[in-house]
């Protein structure tokens, strides 16, 4: 999938995966999302995904919702924080050391 966002291209071809998270849902479901999170080549990080009606990738279709799919351009910030609330600790340790210390 491919986005321009900002003037940037966006390309999950390009970029490398890093992370992934699904909530189980089945894709009928209205709050089905499945979610990558991928950094391009230049540092910049994105999520591609798909969610049902009722999610982030819900659109609206007329006088109802319906789910889509579409690609998200997050700053480094926001893909720490992703991480950090899908619980993804081994790549929040391989890419963002530098945000992190021991307690």
């Amino acid at each position: 999938m491919k986005k321009v966002i900002g003037k940037k291209l966006y390309d999950t071809e390009t970029a490398t995966l890093i992370a992934e998270y699904w909530n189980v849902l089945g894709k009928g479901d209205f709050n089905y999302l499945s979610d990558d999170l991928y950094v391009t080549p230049n540092g910049n990080y994105f999520l591609s995904g798909e969610g049902g009606a009722l999610t982030k990738y819900g659109v609206n279709c007329g006088n109802s919702l319906t789910g889509s799919s579409n690609i998200f351009s997050l700053t480094r910030e926001e893909a720490y924080g992703w991480l950090e609330r899908h619980k993804k600790t081994k790549v929040i340790i391989e890419h963002f050391s530098d945000l992190i210390e021991e307690a």
